[in-house]
């Protein structure tokens, strides 16, 4: 869902690229007595990321096969870590 807010935009090739998104894996949302516990057995704690990066991260680690993409380099530096990063071009 969180792709739509790229419909709200101008993507390129705009047709092609929403239904690309939306075919996209969609992870299963972390509850968050989850990602406090992620957060203490990798000890996430003090390690430049907020919450929404956090979440994201267990998201993907409970969700099989889902991998993360970014370009922020504390969070791809943990997702590496964590085995969940998409080297992606």
């Amino acid at each position: 869902m969180a792709w739509l807010e790229f419909a709200l935009g101008s993507p390129h090739d705009r047709q092609k690229t929403l239904a690309e998104l939306e075919d996209l894996t969609q992870v299963r949302v972390a509850h968050l007595r989850e990602v406090r516990s992620m957060i203490e057995l990798h000890s996430l704690y003090s390690r430049g990321i907020g919450l929404i990066d956090a979440h994201l991260l267990a998201s993907c680690l409970i969700t099989q096969a889902a991998q993360l993409w970014t370009r922020d380099n504390k969070l791809r530096s943990l997702a590496r870590h964590l085995g969940v990063f998409a080297n992606l071009p």
